[in-house]
C-alpha cells in the first residue's frame, strides 16, 4: 500500500474520540430507546385490550407473541439487506415501518387485526436495533468498541421501563389508542433527525468503494487528514454472500457459539421478564415486593452492561462474559433455596441481571467485534434473530413450567442450565479465536 493510503480502523483507532462520534452514539440511543418503547407497549396495553374487548388469556398470546415473532423475522432480513444496501438505510426504513404502523395500529378494531399489525411492528423493531449496534461499532475505537455499544444498546432498556412509566400516566387520559399512537408519532418525529444527523459506516462506504471524497469528508469530522489519502479495510473484510462469510470458513464456528450464547440469554431474559412476578407472588410475597423484585432485575441488567462492557475492554472479552454467565447461574441457585428471604431474593434477582441481562448487551459487542465489514451487519442481525427464537421459547417454557407446577424454586434451578449453556459457547469461542488475527474481542480485537 503506498503511504497514503491508510487502514481505517487504525485511523479511527488512533485518534480520541470525537464529538461526532458521540452524537452517532446519541442518536443510535435515541433508536434504541423507541425501539424499546415500541417492543413494551403491546404488555402494558395488554390489561386494558382484555377487558374492553372481552379477550381470554388464549386470545390475548397470539398478541403478546406476533410482536416477538416480527422482532425474530425482522432481523434475519434486515442483516444481509443492510450489508448490501447500507446500515443507515436499512435503519431509518426500519423505524419508519414499525412507527408508521403503531400510528395505523390505533384504528384497529378487533384483535386480529390489532394482532398482524402487532406483527408487522415487530418486522420493522427487529430491523432497527441491529443496525444500531452495527453502525455505532463501526465508528467506535477498538479499545473503547464494548463499552460504547453496551451503553447503546441500554438504550432499549431505559425505553422499556421508560415506558412502563409513561403508559401509566397515559393509559387514563387517552387510551390504548393514544398509547399507540404516541408510541407511534415519537419515532416518526425524530426520523428527519435521523436522516440529517446519522451518517452511514464509513466501512461500508469503503467495502462498496464509494466516492473517496465522500468518505473523506466524513474522515475528518473524526481528525485531520491528508488531502488525497485514501483509504481500505485492512484484513476486514471478505467475498461471497453475507450470510455464506458467517456460515463457512474460520466464522463458523464463532457464528455456532454466538447463536448459542444468544439464545440461552433471550431464553432467560424473557423467561424472567414475562414470568418472574408471576413466581414471586406465589411463593407468598405482595404484589409490590414482587414488583420490587422485578424491577431490579432490569436495574441489574443496565449496571452490568457498563460494568462488562468496561471490564471486556480492558481484560480478555471472553473470560469476562463466561464469568458474568456462570456468576448468574450461581445466583439461580441462590434464589432456589433462599428464596423466602426477601432481603436476599431481591439482592440475588439484581445480581442474575448484572450478570445475565448485562452479560447479554456486552454479547452485541463481542459479536460487533468478531465480523467482518462484509458480513457485519447480517452476522449481527442473525444473532438476534436466534435470540428472539430463544425468547419465543422462553416465554413459552416459563408457562408450560408453571402449568406442571414447578414454581420458583424449580423455575430458577432449570434457568441454570442455558446460563451454563452460554458460558460454555463463549468459552468455547475464546479458546479458537482468541489468538486469532482480525478477530476478537476485549483487548485482544484486531479490527
Amino acid at each position: 500500500m503506498s503511504q497514503a493510503s491508510l487502514d481505517v480502523q487504525g485511523f479511527i483507532d488512533r485518534h480520541p474520540v470525537s464529538r461526532f462520534q458521540l452524537r452517532i452514539l446519541v442518536l443510535c440511543f435515541l433508536v434504541a430507546a423507541l425501539d424499546g418503547l415500541d417492543t413494551a407497549v403491546g404488555g402494558f396495553i395488554a390489561p386494558v385490550l382484555r377487558e374492553e374487548w372481552s379477550l381470554t388469556a388464549a386470545q390475548l398470546n397470539p398478541l403478546l407473541g406476533a410482536v416477538l415473532l416480527g422482532l425474530m423475522c425482522g432481523a434475519f432480513a434486515a442483516g444481509p439487506l443492510a450489508d448490501r444496501f447500507g446500515r443507515k438505510r436499512v435503519l431509518l426504513v426500519s423505524v419508519l415501518i414499525f412507527a408508521g404502523v403503531s400510528v395505523v395500529s390505533a384504528t384497529a378494531n378487533d384483535v386480529l387485526a390489532l394482532t398482524v399489525l402487532r406483527f408487522v411492528i415487530g418486522l420493522g423493531l427487529g430491523g432497527a436495533l441491529p443496525n444500531a449496534v452495527t453502525l455505532t461499532s463501526e465508528y467506535c475505537p477498538a479499545r473503547h468498541r464494548s463499552l460504547m455499544v453496551t451503553v447503546m444498546f441500554c438504550g432499549f432498556t431505559l425505553g422499556s421501563a421508560l415506558g412502563g412509566v409513561l403508559v401509566a400516566h397515559w393509559l387514563p387520559m387517552i387510551g390504548w389508542r393514544g398509547v399507540l399512537l404516541v408510541s407511534g408519532l415519537l419515532p416518526l418525529s425524530c426520523l428527519p433527525l435521523l436522516l440529517v444527523l446519522l451518517p452511514e459506516s464509513v466501512r461500508f462506504l469503503i467495502a462498496r468503494r464509494d466516492e473517496p471524497e465522500h468518505i473523506r469528508r466524513i474522515l475528518r469530522r473524526i481528525a485531520p487528514l491528508p488531502e488525497q489519502a485514501t483509504f481500505h479495510l485492512g484484513t476486514d473484510q471478505a467475498k461471497g454472500s453475507p450470510v455464506g462469510q458467517i456460515l463457512s470458513g474460520r466464522l463458523r464456528l464463532g457464528t455456532w457459539m454466538l447463536w448459542g450464547s444468544f439464545f440461552s440469554g433471550f431464553v432467560i431474559i424473557y423467561m424472567m421478564t414475562n414470568w418472574l412476578p408471576t413466581l414471586i407472588k406465589d411463593t407468598g410475597w405482595s404484589l409490590s415486593q414482587a414488583a420490587l423484585g422485578s424491577a431490579m432485575f432490569q436495574v441489574g441488567g443496565t449496571l452490568g452492561a457498563i460494568v462488562l462492557g468496561a471490564a471486556m475492554d480492558r481484560l480478555d472479552a471472553w473470560r469476562v462474559l463466561a464469568l458474568a454467565y456462570v456468576g448468574g447461574a450461581l445466583m439461580m441457585l441462590v434464589v432456589s433455596q433462599w428464596y423466602m428471604y426477601f432481603p436476599v431474593l431481591v439482592l440475588c434477582i439484581t445480581a442474575i441481571g448484572f450478570c445475565i441481562s448485562g452479560g447479554q448487551v456486552g454479547a452485541n459487542a463481542l459479536a460487533a467485534g468478531f465480523y467482518p465489514t462484509t458480513s457485519r451487519a447480517t452476522g449481527i442481525a442473525w444473532c438476534h434473530g436466534v435470540g428472539r427464537v430463544g425468547s419465543i421459547g422462553g416465554t413459552l417454557a416459563g408457562g408450560m413450567l408453571l402449568e406442571v407446577g414447578l414454581g420458583l424454586s424449580g423455575v430458577f434451578l432449570w434457568l441454570t442450565l442455558p446460563a451454563l449453556l452460554a458460558a460454555a459457547s463463549v468459552l468455547v469461542m475464546g479458546r479458537r479465536y482468541r489468538s486469532a488475527p482480525g478477530l476478537g474481542g476485549g483487548r485482544d480485537t484486531a479490527l
